[in-house]
């Protein structure tokens, strides 16, 4: 059985309701399951499971000792939640073949025909993460002790997209490799705090060989998806990437808060208010007083990003 896995929680009901929407414009028929991110989850549960036609994961009991379990062998206090791991309970769940989705995404097309490319590959993700080389994923320090090859580094992703295969390792061999992770904390970039992120890429890098990157698929160079790129057209709803003359097949807004004057806003607006009257008026949400030093941070990632695009 082929599905989609997502977390959610009531904290973030709209960005669940506008991906859910933009998957069933092209697919009602794909089975999705919810993962709970933590107890606060009724709200999006009803609503996900009554108009959407989502599952709740069958054994919440599983995946709350399993992230707990991988939470543990890190110490406590090492994460600042057990439940950032949710995303590992895809590997134990019903799907035989299954896509993972982050709700900060929105897609533009039926994009669960993408696990076609599973009948060669056991592994599969869709971005340019790579070309920021080991950043927000490994120190240098893998380089050093040649943990990985510069070839293997080649494939690090982003861990908000991706596809794989329910078994292709146990629960038992998982928590022996979140135990190198532990024991080696000094390989992982924990900068941004994409705290899954790292380990992630760890776990797939050393033990799925057969890893296929749909941006570099056998029959061309694919589009683009992260919503800080400012190079997309539009075209009407939906969006192209100029660069390999390709529509864009998924959006998603990492590291931004989806909020009016966001890259790209209206186009999840368009999604997340599909068959109902837009608001006139967003709250203007408030979010906590960064410190001198987080602001100076922030202008020099700015600074970068800026360079970087130029």
């Amino acid at each position: 059985m082929k599905g989609i896995y997502i977390v959610a929680n009531d904290k973030v009901l709209d960005n669940t309701i506008a991906l859910l929407k933009s998957i069933r414009l092209y697919d009602y028929d794909t089975p999705i399951m919810m993962i709970p991110f933590d107890e606060n989850y009724q709200q999006v549960a009803e609503i996900v499971t009554s108009k959407y036609g989502v599952e709740i994961y069958p054994d919440l009991e599983f995946v709350n000792n399993l992230c707990n379990n991988l939470y543990n062998i890190f110490g406590q206090g090492f994460f600042n939640t057990p439940n950032k791991q949710k995303k590992q309970a895809c590997w134990f769940g019903p799907f035989d073949e299954f896509l993972y989705i982050d709700v900060d995404i929105v897609v533009f097309e039926k994009i669960a025909d993408n696990l076609k490319y599973l009948e060669d590959y056991d592994f599969l993700c869709c971005d340019y993460q790579y070309l920021s080389g080991i950043k927000n994923v490994f120190t240098s320090k893998v380089i050093e002790k040649k943990i990985f090859t510069e070839e293997q580094l080649k494939n690090v992703f982003n861990s908000g997209w991706w596809a794989s295969k329910k078994n292709l390792f146990t629960e038992n061999e998982l928590y022996e490799t979140f135990a190198e992770c532990a024991a080696h904390t000094e390989y992982f970039d924990f900068s941004e705090k994409t705290t899954d992120q790292p380990i992630f890429n760890y776990i797939v890098l050393k033990h799925i060989s057969r890893r296929l990157n749909l941006v570099r698929r056998p029959e061309g160079k694919g589009p683009g998806s992260w919503a800080g790129s400012p190079h997309f057209q539009r075209e009407g709803d939906r969006l192209i990437d100029p660069k390999v003359g390709k529509p864009v097949q998924y959006l998603h807004w990492a590291g931004f808060r989806i909020e009016p004057g966001c890259p790209y806003w209206d186009i999840w607006e368009h999604y997340r208010y599909l068959g109902e009257a837009k608001p006139t008026y967003y709250p203007q949400k408030t979010e906590k007083k960064k410190s001198l030093g987080a602001k100076f941070i922030d202008k020099v990632k700015n600074i970068g990003r800026q360079m970087k695009k130029s």
